[in-house]
């Protein structure tokens, strides 16, 4: 066991354990996308729809972040991206929690996302700049197991603030926000290397800007399943929760049933980049499609916790296939002249999926029917596994030619 410990956590620099604390305290107190949907629906009066509308347009303002913030991690930095995007957050969950009108929290759902999302590339482009390439699968492995530590623990917490007071989800989720920018603020450093270092070490990207990522087809194929994958998963906090709302289960039963995925994820994520260290990451990604498909799939039949539970069981373990792939190939697949620009543009996929998973599911629940959408993404999910099938191999062969030995470490300032 200790051996095991040891080959997991060890050797990993102390900015990953920085950004890891942060992740780990930001996700405890992640308690209003959770409740989001039954928020608007319960205590705000919206509609499936109207609600469905108000968590897409926050995925608008995600869309926004991602990329703006890719944009500002290559030239501002990523600290100061990351510590501006945590106080805007910050300050629009109080914002979003007092608001009482629906034009306001319609705008509010909007600049939550352009901040909530902002830190998003910054924060994966830090990590790929710490950690060595060997290292990354366990290092991102290690970041969703606190992800899903934090999420385990919000989902439940969040249950019973909902029940007791929905303004506690607000406060809580701003102060934790708070406090990883604090850990940001004090303990970690500057990552970015000077762009004219960056130019000579990667030879195959010249200055590269948002154009030059959208006209790299492989990593654009990529960019689009991940889309079609995002607009499945995300099912689970736009329409999963109202689905149980109408079967007449209370927000905190929502909240201990979707707490079982980060559960599973925190026993078995440890052990799964050992699982798939070898293996095809297309066949893997293939296979984690058809699971979370056929997890959401399941649950057109669910009508009780304990069914809903089974299907978040099914679909949590293509969740734990996908993840740490993605992470992998994101990685190798970014010249390092524009790894936040291409964070950026592959987190802009999870942003257009939180605006179209919520209209389009909002809207086929309330005229179509639950049933028709959760066969929906089953149907979805083996689409997408072709899709992996097909271009894989062009992928790997990507990766390939854009893999280099690791450079000496060289001081930030030496090339300034």
């Amino acid at each position: 066991m200790r051996r095991w410990f040891q080959d997991t956590t060890g050797g990993l620099p102390a900015t990953f354990w920085y950004l890891w604390t942060g992740t780990l305290i930001n996700r405890l107190g992640s308690f209003v996308l959770i409740f989001l949907a039954i928020y608007l629906t319960t205590e705000r009066g919206f509609s499936q729809t109207e609600a469905g509308l108000v968590i897409g347009l926050f995925g608008a303002g995600s869309a926004a972040g991602v990329t703006i913030g890719g944009v500002l991690a290559d030239r501002w930095g990523r600290r100061p991206t990351l510590l501006t995007a945590h106080l805007g957050t910050a300050t629009m969950l109080l914002v979003l929690g007092f608001a009482e009108d629906r034009w306001t929290i319609t705008l509010g759902a909007v600049v939550l996302g352009l901040f909530m999302d902002g830190a998003r590339p910054a924060f994966q482009a830090m990590m790929v700049d710490v950690v060595p390439a060997q290292d990354r699968l366990r290092a991102f492995s290690l970041n969703y197991w606190a992800i899903n530590l934090g999420f385990a623990f919000a989902a439940v917490l969040a249950g019973f603030a909902a029940q007791a007071n929905f303004m506690l989800l607000f406060v809580v989720d701003a102060t934790t926000t708070l406090v990883t920018a604090t850990i940001i603020f004090l303990k970690v450093r500057e990552t970015r290397r000077p762009q004219g270092f960056a130019r000579q070490r990667d030879a195959t990207v010249p200055a590269a800007g948002l154009r030059t990522v959208f006209a790299d087809r492989v990593f654009v194929a990529f960019v689009l399943l991940n889309l079609l994958n995002a607009v499945v998963f995300l099912q689970h906090i736009s329409m999963l929760p109202i689905a149980m709302e109408q079967d007449g289960l209370s927000p905190s039963t929502f909240g201990m049933v979707l707490a079982l995925n980060g559960v599973l994820i925190v026993a078995g994520q440890l052990f799964i980049p050992r699982l798939i260290k070898g293996r095809s990451r297309s066949h893997t990604l293939a296979l984690a499609s058809l699971i979370t498909g056929l997890g959401f799939g399941l649950t057109a039949g669910a009508d009780v916790a304990w069914l809903y539970a089974v299907t978040v069981l099914v679909w949590t373990m293509g969740e734990m296939l996908t993840s740490p792939s993605n992470a992998t190939l994101i990685a190798e697949l970014s010249p390092s002249a524009a790894r936040g620009r291409y964070q950026g543009v592959f987190s802009l996929s999870w942003s257009a999926a939180a605006f179209l998973a919520p209209i389009a599911g909002g809207f086929v629940m309330e005229y179509v029917g639950d049933a028709a959408l959760w066969v929906s993404c089953a149907v979805v999910g083996a689409v997408i596994a072709v899709g992996h099938l097909l271009s894989g191999p062009a992928r790997e062969r990507r990766a390939l030619a854009l893999r280099e030995p690791a450079p000496e470490p060289t001081p930030l300032g030496a090339h300034a």
